[in-house]
């Protein structure tokens, strides 16, 4: 049983799932314009599936051949696995940290500190990553390779809901861009990752519970406690 259907069971709570946007990847004249060449770079980074098949997309079109020598660095090993639909995954240089910043920083380590890295991104991703990069003066470029596509929310009333759960700062992003005078009122908002905070603050919105959190390390915890605090 999921998280989310022990919410269904435990508070008998109904949840929808709405995409507000979707992830796309840059077509070859959208990315040219960053001025990348992507031969130029021995290494590369990935933070999620969405950037490798934007990345493998845009080197057919671009009619790059990538290496064999090639080293991929990942955030996680469920995003480097993913690598096995474009490469023969055993005999390429492969590495994976935790999901955190930090570890990818110990990835590279001595070992690697010589490879031209391209630290792949999309348009809301965080600094952290590249601010290490910085800090540990390795040679980096980024480039943002795949972009947010509003979906049409005008069917949604916002109201008929007890709370609204949103993960990502394109979402409040395709909120006004679907409800330019959006306010806020009684609705009630379950926020998760601190860039969705940032955007809340910039619109002048206010989150009843934010994630994660040692209390709530999931969305579906956040909204467990919520709905806990409702009794």
């Amino acid at each position: 049983m999921t998280a989310y259907e022990t919410l269904q069971t435990k508070f008998g709570a109904e949840l929808e799932f709405h995409p507000f946007f979707n992830i796309e990847p840059l077509s070859s004249r959208e990315f040219r314009e960053q001025r990348i060449n992507l031969a130029d770079y021995t290494a590369i980074v990935f933070s999620s599936r969405h950037a490798i098949d934007a990345y493998f997309k845009l080197c057919d079109e671009l009619r790059v051949k990538v290496p064999e020598t090639m080293k991929y660095f990942c955030t996680t090993e469920l995003v480097a696995k993913y690598l096995q639909k474009h490469i023969v995954y055993r005999k390429r240089k492969i590495f994976f940290g935790d999901g955190t910043p930090n570890s990818v920083i110990a990835l590279v380590g001595p070992k690697h500190k010589g490879e031209k890295f391209l630290i792949t991104k999309s348009e809301n991703s965080a600094d952290v990553l590249t601010s290490l990069f910085t800090e540990a003066k390795l040679d980096y470029s980024e480039a943002i390779l795949v972009k947010s596509v509003t979906q049409d929310l005008k069917g949604i009333n916002f109201a008929d809901y007890e709370a609204v759960v949103l993960y990502n700062p394109s979402d409040v992003k395709a909120l006004y861009e679907n409800f330019p005078d959006f306010q806020q009122g009684d609705i009630k908002f379950i926020t998760y990752g601190r860039s969705v905070i940032r955007a809340f603050n910039e619109h002048g919105l206010v989150s009843e519970i934010q994630a994660p959190t040692p209390e709530a390390p999931s969305a579906a915890r956040a909204i467990e406690i919520y709905l806990e605090n409702k009794k």
